[in-house]
């Protein structure tokens, strides 16, 4: 049964099946339901590879005769299983028995009878049983139920497909059978078999009803859909006629028409009318749709038509973000990346407005990952600043509400945003200082607190603005000082009585209970001795994250206070109040290392922290122009270097080749070369440059490249050698296999039999051929990939030798195919707090010890690029210059949306040697194996000509 075409499929994992003996003695002499229970064992049974044959006279004189329904059923199940032929291939006798039983059934007064035959017979691949019920079939066409009609037509479009000689006339048939026919189902049955035996015929019934197509079926559409697609290029005359239509189609009450009507009409014409008709029909089912894989499709074809027509695109862009609405967060951001690329000086105040709207949004309790949502967007409104400085103004202040957010993640990417702009944007600081010092005791995070500081320290400039300054700080901060000795001496009592209470024994209270069966056990119960109750007074947040033992914070709260002091003494401030500013500095600052070395907090202060306190300490003690350099002037142009460096590393939108038109050239007329129909001029893609631009980019393509994906399968010496050429697509691999047979004999039922290891899975099983002697063929097979993995694909070639008889086939075992892992990875870019939070998040991590050749680091690092296909996302700038270790991120995405992470650490040991370690981590197990196995493979550099 392995070797013969499968039509049906039925799951049987029964233990002991019966003898054949008890289910010939139920099939002679059963009741109608001991028959029907034997008929269905003995279907299973053959389908799971028992051979029965020896039943099919008993089924033909004992069941066959029976009019029942279900037994009918049963039967046609059974005759689509079994051998209807012999050994050498001739029809067996029986079966002319059942040709006159098919024949009645398709003569049966009940159509569900008639129906179900006719459904069996277009599955049917014996001409000889099909040829005297030929005329029984074509009858059925013209039967007063749809249900016989429609089967009708599949039955004659199996005979006509297999065997065209026994109804030449089949295609003139069932085109009439189309202009009469009224049912939906039907026609389109009819259609598909002239779609695919009989195109012109199809052509001539489509010219008939062109005008009509509006008000047919979808599912009739749909194929009409899919003519035109082929026959545009091959009929000219009526390409206007097929445009109309399809531009009729994008109205369709069908979702699945309209989508394949807008994309049909995009691959068969680039005019502007005809591109934003179908981009417009395309957000139309970006809007209505509510299945979320609808929604990601069609994204997916409005990113193809940005490519080409992103002009077309800009106008509509409104209607893409109405994307936003749905729920689905990568919906959310495909439709938000989209719209950054067409964003344009026209619409970027109602894309701003939108964005904003969005953002209260996430202020509701009631919005699903209502924080994440939030990060992107603002992420989003950071795009668009960066693009068009004038609407900076608008939307920092709102974005800076969200500074107190609880989760950190949104409102670090917002005080990243406000310190750019207060850095780019002169004229907006006074009004960004002003409302970040309103906003300071909101802030929970300790990331966006020290970012705070250093804006406020950097940016205050003005008497008024360094007074608001110290009052803000005065009310985050809490009175001083931050731990007192009454405080200290009651913490060391605190902790000193926390350790007798563990070594003192709780007191147990016991008491006898009753239970269900009226027995009596003992409950026990714990009583603390601790009567105090707890105290809630409102502390500070910085005053909180200070007593937590941050005490980097408290290093960036010196270094702000130390630039306001300095600032101070070159402001009209009166010499009085300049003194108890710094008194209070040095005071907060004196505090903060009392802070770190009392038992308040969990953990001392380190000696990292204490030292930078003490050293602007001295800085206000002892000032000089040296230091004061530092904190006021260094400080200030080492961010400034960095956002320039930022905005140069930014990856340019590559515009599109501008043809370049002279004065003198030739006006190319389509018009005048011959096609004289309305409407060619819109086929422009299709035509001669479409080709010469295929042309073009097929010779770009590396020759060589080509020849590495040539794997030699067999040896010079095996019978049969065999070759693959592998092609990888996105999402499936195709093998090209050459077979050639290298001997004197005829080799017959010759199969190539595949297997995978890895997420690859065979999409259809090979045929068997025949291949005369030294003769050859190409072999074709499907692979589908679902994950990013280094796959193998392994199997053998099997075949028998004509004339020779054995029971054993001849085989012939193929090397391995290594699928590589860099077919599916392409370098990608993220920011530095998205890269952070995936290598946390992110559970799987290889870790690969560097083992090279290689002498210089930043060589190695370009090495292990070209390799890995990942990108560095440190900037040029901190790679440059000569130093002995280095140290980068790296990241790449699969074609499945997969995401790589590496981090590359190394250093040049005294010997010269390059040592250290790259550490990849995922969210799969296979992307991290993959990863460090090719680092392994390729880090070492073979020297030329070994």
């Amino acid at each position: 049964m392995a070797d013969k075409p499968c039509t049906v499929i039925i799951h049987y994992d029964k233990a002991q099946p019966p003898q054949v003996a008890e289910l010939k003695k139920s099939l002679e002499n059963g009741q109608l339901e001991e028959k029907m229970d034997a008929l269905k064992q003995v279907i299973l049974l053959m389908m799971n590879g028992e051979n029965l044959n020896s039943l099919l006279m008993t089924i033909i004189r004992f069941v066959m005769p029976i009019d029942d329904k279900t037994i009918k059923k049963l039967l046609l199940l059974y005759w689509e299983i079994t051998d209807k032929t012999s050994a050498d291939g001739k029809l067996l006798h029986e079966m002319i028995l059942v040709c006159n039983a098919l024949r009645n059934d398709l003569n049966h007064p009940n159509e569900y009878v008639r129906g179900a035959t006719l459904r069996f017979l277009s599955k049917l691949k014996e001409a000889e049983i099909l040829e005297p019920l030929l005329p029984s079939i074509r009858v059925n066409l013209e039967y007063k139920h749809a249900y016989v009609r429609r089967n009708g037509v599949l039955a004659l479009y199996n005979v006509y497909k297999n065997f065209d000689h026994l109804c030449p006339d089949a295609p003139e048939l069932i085109y009439h059978f189309l202009l009469n026919e009224g049912d939906a189902a039907c026609k389109r049955n009819a259609f598909i078999m002239l779609f695919n035996c009989a195109q012109d015929k199809a052509v001539e019934y489509l010219g008939e009803v062109l005008d009509q197509v509006a008000g047919m079926g979808d599912i009739l559409q749909l194929i009409i859909v899919e003519l035109i697609k082929r026959v545009f290029k091959t009929n000219p005359g009526d390409r206007a006629k097929y445009i109309k239509c399809i531009f009729t189609l994008l109205s369709s009450t069908s979702s699945a028409v309209q989508y394949e009507a807008a994309g049909t009409l995009v691959t068969l014409s680039s005019a502007p009318t005809a591109v934003k008709a179908a981009a417009h029909t395309f957000v139309d089912l970006l809007v209505k749709e509510s299945d979320n894989n609808v929604k990601m499709i069609v994204l997916d074809r409005l990113a193809s038509i940005k490519l080409h027509h992103s002009k077309i695109l800009q106008e509509m862009l409104m209607d893409v973000l109405r994307a936003l609405a749905s729920p689905n967060m990568e919906i959310r951001e495909k439709a938000l990346a989209m719209a950054m690329d067409l964003v344009s000086p026209k619409n970027i105040e109602e894309v701003i407005l939108v964005l904003k709207k969005e953002i209260q949004k996430t202020q509701s309790k009631e919005l699903e990952k209502a924080g994440e949502y939030r990060q992107i967007l603002i992420q989003a409104i950071h795009t668009c600043t960066m693009r068009f400085p004038d609407v900076a103004g608008s939307v920092v202040h709102i974005l800076m509400d969200f500074l107190g957010d609880a989760t950190g993640g949104s409102a670090a990417d917002v005080i990243t945003f406000v310190r750019e702009v207060v850095e780019m944007y002169p004229d907006l600081r006074p009004s960004i200082i002003t409302k970040l010092l309103e906003t300071l005791n909101q802030i929970k995070s300790s990331k966006v607190f020290r970012s705070s500081l250093w804006i406020i320290g950097e940016y205050s400039n003005t008497p008024d603005e360094i007074d608001a300054v110290f009052t803000a700080i005065r009310e985050v901060l809490g009175p001083l000082p931050l731990v007192t000795e009454e405080q200290e001496e009651e913490e060391k009592q605190r902790q000193e009585a926390a350790a007798k209470a563990k070594e003192s024994k709780p007191v147990v209270s016991s008491r006898p209970v009753l239970n269900a069966d009226g027995t009596y056990a003992t409950q026990s119960a714990l009583i603390s001795n601790d009567t105090s109750t707890p105290k809630t007074e409102f502390v500070p947040n910085l005053r909180v994250l200070l007593l937590a033992g941050d005490y980097f914070l408290g290093t960036v709260l010196a270094a702000t206070l130390v630039k306001l002091v300095r600032k101070s003494h070159h402001l009209d401030i009166d010499p009085v109040t300049r003194n108890m500013i710094s008194a209070e500095v040095l005071l907060i600052m004196t505090s903060i290392l009392r802070l770190g070395q009392s038992h308040i907090p969990p953990n001392l202060i380190d000696a990292d922290s204490q030292e930078r306190i003490i050293v602007c300490i001295k800085t206000i003690l002892e000032p000089s122009p040296f230091t004061e350099a530092i904190f006021l002037k260094d400080c200030r142009s080492a961010f400034t270097r960095l956002c320039q460096e930022q905005q140069r590393s930014k990856p340019v939108q590559k515009k599109k080749k501008e043809v370049n038109v002279q004065a003198d050239d030739l006006i190319k007329v389509r018009q005048l070369s011959g096609k004289k129909n309305f409407g060619s001029d819109e086929y422009d893609d299709m035509g001669d440059d479409s080709d010469l631009s295929k042309l073009t980019s097929a010779e770009e393509k590396n020759e060589d490249h080509k020849l590495n994906r040539v794997y030699q399968l067999t040896g010079f010496s095996d019978p049969l050698y065999a070759e693959a050429y592998v092609v990888v697509h996105q999402y499936d691999i195709l093998l090209d296999i050459f077979v050639l047979n290298q001997t004197p004999e005829t080799l017959q039922n010759l199969s190539l039999e595949l297997a995978t290891l890895g997420d690859l899975k065979l999409v259809e099983r090979p045929q068997n051929y025949t291949l005369a002697p030294h003769s050859s063929r190409m072999i074709k097979a499907n692979i589908k990939v679902s994950s990013t993995d280094t796959g193998i694909i392994f199997g053998n070639l099997v075949y028998d030798i004509a004339g020779v008889s054995t029971n054993d086939k001849n085989c012939v075992i193929l090397n391995d195919i290594h699928i590589d892992i860099m077919d599916y990875i392409t370098p990608a870019t993220c920011t530095e707090l998205k890269f952070r939070t995936m290598w946390a998040e992110f559970e799987w991590e290889n870790k690969v010890a560097v083992n090279t050749n290689i002498t210089d680091v930043n060589e190695y690092l370009a090495h292990i690029l070209k390799s890995t296909n990942m990108n560095c996302l440190a900037p040029e700038s901190a790679l440059s210059g000569d130093c002995d270790f280095l140290s980068a991120n790296l990241y790449a995405k699969s074609v499945f949306g997969e995401d790589a992470l590496a981090n590359l650490s190394v250093e040049k040991q005294p010997d010269g040697k390059i040592g250290g370690y790259v550490r990849i981590r995922s969210k799969t197990q296979g992307i991290a194996l993959s990863l460090g196995d090719k680092i392994t493979l390729k880090q070492r550099v073979q020297a030329p000509g070994s």
